[in-house]
């Protein structure tokens, strides 16, 4: 199964977090379930998350949607990188 590794910058995480809530619905409807989320120690706005992805095809047109856009504005997002990996078996 695929797995959305993302990292975001951002203003402040407690805004941040608020927005990503609230957009747990609308993940889940485009196949991303959250698997795990860190924050890096000395930077707590830098945030490190994965999700599950069940269909890349619907995850890639939700976080390129330009509503995915405007909620990232909204959650006070600076900076980010998103990559769907898959797990390399020995």
């Amino acid at each position: 199964m695929p797995i959305m590794l993302v990292r975001n910058k951002v203003e402040d995480y407690s805004t941040w977090r608020s927005v990503f809530d609230a957009q747990k619905g609308a993940a889940r409807r485009a196949g991303l379930h959250l698997l795990d989320m860190w924050r890096d120690i000395e930077d707590t706005n830098n945030v490190f998350f994965t999700m599950r992805v069940e269909d890349v095809d619907k995850a890639r047109a939700y976080v390129s949607a330009p509503e995915s856009a405007e909620v990232g504005k909204r959650a006070g997002v600076i900076d980010g990188e998103l990559h769907i990996v898959e797990r390399v078996k020995d």
